[in-house]
């Protein structure tokens, strides 16, 4: 089961809808022009659109499934005291004395640039459930050290 966001799961519905309604028709006639040149077995279009068509068909299948596991997250059911899925949380990592704000997000969401950190991150496990003022120990690759939680935004 995945947890995802309104807007995440609206993203990835148009995704779909885009694959399926304009993408996917479009190689399937890049397909019939390429086949209609004659010899396969040395056209370069008749190749890059299969590889095309692969892609796009893996991708749909990937979406599908995606959303047909997935939920939407009820953020009114969130806890407020707490850090949780969809929480902005600002925290330093104490052996560097570096504060960061992230929001905790769903792997499928992750994207470092908009401040966004999957749950299942190292530092996203640590602060997991974690009130403010709370430290927490964080086991990266890098190594291992502590950060303090600092503010919960929810």
């Amino acid at each position: 089961m995945e947890y995802l966001s309104q807007e995440r799961y609206d993203e990835l519905t148009r995704e779909l809808d885009n694959l399926i309604n304009v993408e996917f028709p479009r190689i399937k006639d890049e397909l019939s022009e390429a086949r209609a040149q004659g010899d396969l077995s040395e056209n370069f279009e008749y190749r890059a659109a299969r590889r095309a068509q692969a892609r796009a068909i893996s991708r749909i299948r990937f979406l599908q499934k995606v959303l047909q596991h997935s939920r939407v997250i009820d953020r009114s059911a969130l806890p407020t005291d707490r850090i949780s899925l969809l929480s902005t949380v600002e925290f330093t990592n104490l052996k560097s004395g570096r504060t960061m704000t992230y929001t905790l997000v769903s792997h499928h969401e992750m994207n470092l640039e908009e401040g966004k950190l999957s749950c299942q991150s190292p530092i996203g496990k640590a602060l997991m459930g974690r009130k403010t003022g709370e430290e927490a120990e964080v086991s990266a690759p890098a190594g291992t050290f502590r950060i303090r939680i600092d503010k919960i935004i929810h």
